[in-house]
Order: structure tokens, then sequence, then C-alpha cells
């Protein structure tokens, strides 16, 4: 017996070996996710915010607020409720829109908003007034650009229109109405 225990002794070393490299191992791994981490509640929510972005000289160029706002860890998701957007471009008046709920990408750079949506241009130059009402809008505020690809109706002081989609780029003061157009014109009376 005693043969045979010192046949086996070169192994304790390693065996030994093979015991520390196993619990080093479980020592560097990452925990195993609990619950707790699947969980889908907010890190963080603000009640009546208002966050404002600077343009070069340090004048506002784009203001967003909402009545609350709530971030989710677990998806890097930002919900809104009622969220109003100003864009705020030099010599133009400031454009207005809001909506019941929206959504911000995980970086800021857009904002999805659902429901009641509407935007107003105030007239401006020869440009009447212009509202354009949706249920859905992708905003791209540091292009100052909007779009849709839902049902859409514009108006303005002569003419209101519908649509399926639309582009609306603030800077450049164009819309394209993307397909199924239909207008209404009523001349402005003097």
């Amino acid at each position: 017996m005693k043969e045979r225990l010192f046949a086996w002794l070169p192994l304790l070393p390693l065996l030994l070996l093979l015991a520390a490299t196993y619990w080093l191992n479980k020592q560097v791994r990452p925990p195993v996710a609990s619950n707790a981490n699947l969980r889908h509640d907010p890190d963080y929510v603000i009640n009546n915010f208002t966050a404002t972005t600077l343009d070069e000289q340090g004048k506002p160029r784009f203001t967003m607020s909402a009545q609350k706002m709530w971030h989710y860890p677990d998806d890097d998701s930002t919900h809104l409720e009622a969220p109003q957007l100003i864009s705020m471009l030099a010599g133009a008046p400031p454009m207005r829109t809001s909506a019941l709920r929206g959504t911000v990408s995980s970086k800021g750079e857009e904002v999805f908003l659902y429901d009641d949506v509407l935007i107003v241009r105030p007239a401006y130059a020869n440009q009447s007034k212009q509202t354009f009402s949706t249920n859905y809008l992708h905003v791209t505020p540091d292009k100052d650009t909007a779009d849709t690809d839902h049902l859409v109706t514009m108006t303005n002081a002569s003419a209101s229109m519908q649509a399926v989609g639309m582009e609306l780029d603030n800077k450049a003061r164009t819309i394209k109405l993307l397909s199924r157009v239909k207008s209404t014109y009523e001349p402005v009376k003097k």
C-alpha cells in the first residue's frame, strides 16, 4: 500500500495546481446575472425638465422639455411624457413640436414622437403660419429635420393637404410630401 501511495505522490502537486486554477477561475469570472439585473426598472425619473442646446455663439439653438422623463438602464432607453421641442434658427421664428409621448435615442441624436404630434411653424417672410399633425415623427435636432412615414395633415392660410409621409427641413424651410397627396386650396379673402 505504501508503494501505491509513493507512486501517486508526484501527482499531488499537479492536483493542487489544478484545484488552485479552478478556484482562481471562479474568482475572476463575472457574477451570473440575477433576476434583479433583468428587471425593466428606471434608474432615474425627472419631472418637469428642460434641456437647451447652444450654438457656437452660445445662443439657444434647440430646447427639449417634458412633463416627465425616465431612463431604463437595461435597454438604455429614455422615455418622455408630453414632450415639447423648440427649434430656434437665427433670423426665423421658433418652430414648436409637441406630442403626447416620445423616446430619445441612446446617444440623444434622435427623438421619436408618438400620438397627437403637432408642429407649428409661425409665419415668416412671405410664408403664412403652417401646422402639421401626425401620429408619429422622427426628429433629428442637430440637422433640424423631421420626417414621418405616417399620414400627415398640413394646413396654412390658404390650403389644407394630406399625405402619407413627409420630410421637413427647417433650415432650408422646405417640406416634401411623399405619397398620396390630397390638397384643398382656398384663396385668402381680402
